[in-house]
């Protein structure tokens, strides 16, 4: 099934183009959406047609930050049927861990996993496409989105740590600190909020337990007309989970809800296996790390779960039938320029 993402976001994106002096309707029609998207909120528009739409958008209009204007735009009432579910949960923790369980009626190309720590929390977030396009302007879409969910709910107690892109920064810092107001750290081996488990304790000073049943009951009743393929799901998980070292496949069957044998099983049927998805989401990540040159190979080597280079240069030979330092001298103009920018 194609993942899908709410057309409510088109309200947003129609706002900050015109604010911009883009002719928004020209670049909807370029990617293949319509219109008529704009007149029903509660639609849902193709992920990778959003992307393409974000990243378009972006370049057209010279704006490094199109995605964090967007996200400016977007309240709670924006999360659609979820909504109230969300608001009268009992805590941050409750709360994030029912954008988790939801997060197919939000967006289904969102994957999300919190990593504790001791008293440190990494909320981890990846914009996952189909075809594997990776998006500045989608990623820090999302994070913002999250980030003002989380202030929203906690008024003057939000107080995150840092914030973390694996992209590198722009040239002009000035929203992104105005947004976040905290650490930003570009370049970083994930995408995410660093918090404290305090926070994600502290409860909602909105919480209702009542009616936060009865908004669950009402979304439990809902067809699942968002629900990703199985195929897309652990490509999903696998992505967050391999830079932590944790991509195996108890981990992830696990994290599904579902024995080992029956993943297997289950993915066998679509003709496919785990590590068949785990070398394609390496071949994904891979060029990502690769292209950033404050990463060593030593470091991208372990961030794909190879305990030594040695194996990693025999896999991406494998691949790409060229070494990754190679690789990197090949493409050597095109990261001086990317590191600069």
């Amino acid at each position: 099934m194609v993942p899908l993402a709410h057309a409510a976001v088109l309200k947003n994106y129609v706002t900050v183009s015109q604010q911009l002096g883009i002719n928004p309707y020209y670049l909807l029609s370029k990617v293949g959406l319509s219109q008529n998207l704009l007149k029903d909120s509660k639609l849902r528009i193709p992920v990778d047609k959003a992307i393409d739409l974000l990243e378009q958008s972006s370049q057209v209009s010279g704006c490094e930050v199109f995605g964090l204007l967007m996200a400016q735009q977007r309240e709670i009432s924006d999360f659609g049927e979820i909504s109230l579910l969300l608001s009268y949960q009992h805590t941050l923790r409750d709360a994030i861990q029912t954008i988790v369980r939801y997060r197919n009626l939000l967006n289904n190309a969102l994957e999300i996993f919190v990593e504790e720590i001791g008293n440190t929390v990494i909320i981890r977030q990846e914009v996952i496409s189909p075809h594997s396009q990776y998006s500045r302007q989608g990623t820090e879409l999302a994070l913002a989105i999250m980030h003002r969910f989380c202030a929203a709910l906690l008024p003057h107690k939000w107080r995150p740590l840092s914030i973390h892109f694996t992209h590198n920064a722009p040239n002009d810092l000035s929203l992104h600190r105005n947004i976040f107001g905290c650490s930003l750290e570009f370049g970083s081996e994930f995408n995410g909020i660093v918090c404290t488990a305090t926070e994600l304790n502290t409860t909602n000073p909105q919480a209702n337990i009542a009616m936060a049943n009865h908004a669950q009951r009402y979304l439990d009743i809902l067809p699942n007309i968002n629900q990703s393929s199985l195929i897309f799901d652990v490509r999903k998980s696998i992505y967050l989970l391999l830079p932590m070292g944790r991509a195996t496949i108890d981990q992830v069957a696990q994290t599904h809800g579902m024995n080992v044998r029956t993943l297997q099983r289950r993915l066998e049927a679509s003709q496919t296996s785990f590590s068949d998805l785990i070398n394609d989401v390496r071949r994904s990540l891979v060029l990502r790390y690769l292209k950033n040159i404050n990463y060593s190979l030593a470091q991208v080597s372990d961030i794909l779960g190879y305990s030594m280079p040695s194996s990693f240069t025999r896999w991406f030979i494998s691949q790409f039938g060229i070494a990754p330092t190679a690789w990197r001298n090949v493409n050597k103009n095109m990261l001086n320029k990317e590191s600069d920018s």
